[in-house]
C-alpha cells in the first residue's frame, strides 16, 4: 500500500489544525493600534501606538485600552472630544461600564465621524479633560454586557473596529490612531497551532521509511 507523501501529510494536518481554531469560540482578542491619523503624524511608520484587549466573561464583554510610551490620551476635536471610539451591535449605551478612573471618564453615544476614521457610534471620554494640556496615561477599562466579542469587532465602512486619541509627549502631535485588520495572535491559539504541528512532524517521522 502506498503511504501518504510527507507534503500531504502536512497539508492535511495544516487544514486540520485550521478547523480546530475556526470552530473555537473567540474569549480573548487583541488588537494593535497601528494606523497613524494624526496631524504631522504621531510616530513612524509601524509603530504600536497601543493595545484594545477584549475578552469575554459571561455575557459581558471586558474592553481594556492602553497606550504604549510616549503616547498619552488626548482629547481634540479630531476625534470628536473621546478619548477612544468604537462599534457596537445590538447595544445600548446603559449595557456599557467604565471602570473608576482619574480623571473620570464616561461612556457616550451618538454620531462621531471625526478626521477620516469612519463612523463610530459610542466613544469613552473625560467631561473635565481640555485638548492635550489634560492628556492622561491610565488605561481605559470598560464592561459592555449583553454582549460577544464579535459584536465590538465589525470594521466600519472605512475597514476601522477602533480609534483612539493621543498625543506624543516628545513631538505634541495629536490626532487618532486606529486598529484595523485582524487581531493579534493569543498566546493560547499559537500553544494550539503549535502542539498539532508538533503531533503532525512527530506522526509522520514515525511513518517515514526505515522508522520504527
Amino acid at each position: 500500500m502506498t503511504r501518504p507523501k510527507l507534503p500531504v501529510i502536512l497539508a492535511v494536518g495544516f487544514l486540520s489544525a485550521g478547523l480546530m481554531l475556526a470552530s473555537t469560540p473567540a474569549h480573548a482578542v487583541t488588537y494593535n493600534l497601528t494606523s497613524d491619523h494624526c496631524t504631522g503624524g504621531c510616530g513612524a511608520p509601524g509603530t504600536v501606538f497601543g493595545t484594545v484587549a477584549l475578552s469575554q466573561s459571561g455575557t459581558t464583554v471586558d474592553v481594556t485600552v492602553d497606550l504604549n510610551d510616549p503616547f498619552l490620551f488626548a482629547k481634540t476635536g479630531s476625534v470628536d472630544f473621546q478619548a477612544f471610539k468604537f462599534n457596537a451591535t445590538d447595544v445600548l449605551l446603559a449595557d456599557i461600564t467604565v471602570d473608576a478612573h482619574i480623571p473620570g471618564l464616561i461612556a457616550a453615544t451618538g454620531t462621531f465621524n471625526g478626521d477620516g476614521t469612519g463612523d463610530f457610534a459610542f466613544g469613552i471620554n473625560c467631561p473635565t479633560c481640555i485638548g492635550g494640556s489634560d492628556a492622561f496615561s491610565a488605561e481605559i477599562a470598560f464592561h459592555v454586557a449583553n454582549a460577544v466579542i464579535d459584536d465590538l469587532t465589525v470594521p466600519n465602512a472605512l475597514g476601522n473596529i477602533f480609534v483612539a486619541d493621543v498625543i506624543n509627549t516628545v513631538t505634541g502631535n495629536t490626532g487618532p490612531v486606529d486598529a484595523s485588520g485582524t487581531p493579534v495572535a493569543e498566546p493560547g491559539t499559537l500553544l494550539l497551532l503549535g502542539s498539532a504541528l508538533v503531533g503532525i512532524v512527530g506522526w509522520s517521522r514515525r511513518r517515514m521509511p526505515g522508522r520504527a
